[in-house]
């Protein structure tokens, strides 16, 4: 307890899933946290349960001036920014190359990929003044392989914010600010069905029920859970991780690593099977 004790933090998409269990350890860890999020209801109530040390600023990610004004806030009441966690995102569009309507994917970019530009660039001022400062933009695995979204667009918006997080990295390490990324693998949140086309409150309902089902897709056997991203920015977001920037940092028990070794190895028996080769040796 007490790791980011007297930081000043923003999560965006702090009304669900990832952002708001991060919320939550940020603020158990000391921090005065300012949520951000479209959805009014939830997000006040997560800001009421977290007590007199969170506060909802109502934010489309998406329109600069809620970006401006989401950054105003955190510098007018507490004189000062020591994270942002850009973590807000939606799903893309599906389908193949060939279907894909430019407006939905314009729209998909504009909040997976625009949201963490307009946070780091509304945020640097301020930090580059204080020389400090951690800013984590959640990413993806989808942004490493192809194949791991349901959407190449959205694979796409992530692989952008990846490369512009390290770009931005090294302008602002000059200022001893950082910049990281958090690519989560199969963690169990709402957003997948939601891109399949649940409503998003069902959606955050019953993501639970997808916990067999991601437990079998990394070699350690079980699913991913808000934990283990929020623990990951809990380490960048405070000072343990001060020597750390431009990373990307993979959180997905070894999901994009290799192919899984028992698979392998039975398709290993098989092929000798086939060639009548013996099992063993």
């Amino acid at each position: 307890m007490g790791r980011l004790e007297g930081k000043v933090v923003i999560v965006t998409g702090a009304t669900s899933g990832m952002g708001k269990r991060t919320a939550e350890r940020f603020v158990e860890e000391g921090a005065t946290a300012i949520l951000a999020g479209r959805r009014e209801a939830e997000g006040e109530a997560t800001a009421r349960a977290l007590g007199p040390r969170a506060q909802f600023v109502r934010t489309d990610v998406a329109r600069e001036d809620d970006v401006r004004r989401l950054v105003g806030v955190a510098v007018d009441r507490h004189g000062r920014l020591d994270c942002l966690f850009n973590n807000a995102g939606g799903p893309g569009p599906r389908g193949g190359i060939e279907t894909i309507p430019l407006d939905a994917a314009e729209r998909s970019m504009a909040v997976n990929f625009g949201g963490v530009l307009l946070g780091m660039k509304h945020a640097a001022p301020i930090m580059m003044r204080q020389r400090s400062g951690s800013i984590i933009n959640n990413a993806s695995v989808a942004a490493s392989r192809a194949g791991y979204s349901s959407s190449m667009i959205y694979s796409a918006a992530k692989a952008a914010v990846v490369q512009l997080s390290r770009c931005v990295a090294m302008e602002l390490g000059e200022h001893n600010v950082r910049v990281n990324c958090i690519s989560p693998g199969a963690i169990v949140t709402g957003i997948l069905l939601k891109a399949l086309g649940l409503p998003h409150d069902r959606a955050d309902d019953v993501a639970s029920a997808l916990t067999e089902r991601f437990a079998a897709q990394q070699p350690i056997p079980r699913a991913g859970s808000v934990d283990d991203i929020a623990h990951m920015a809990v380490f960048l977001a405070g000072d343990e991780s001060a020597f750390v920037t431009g990373q990307d940092i993979i959180v997905d028990g070894g999901q994009i690593t290799g192919r899984l070794w028992t698979p392998q190895q039975e398709g290993l028996r098989q092929l000798k099977q086939a060639f009548g080769l013996p099992a063993e040796g």
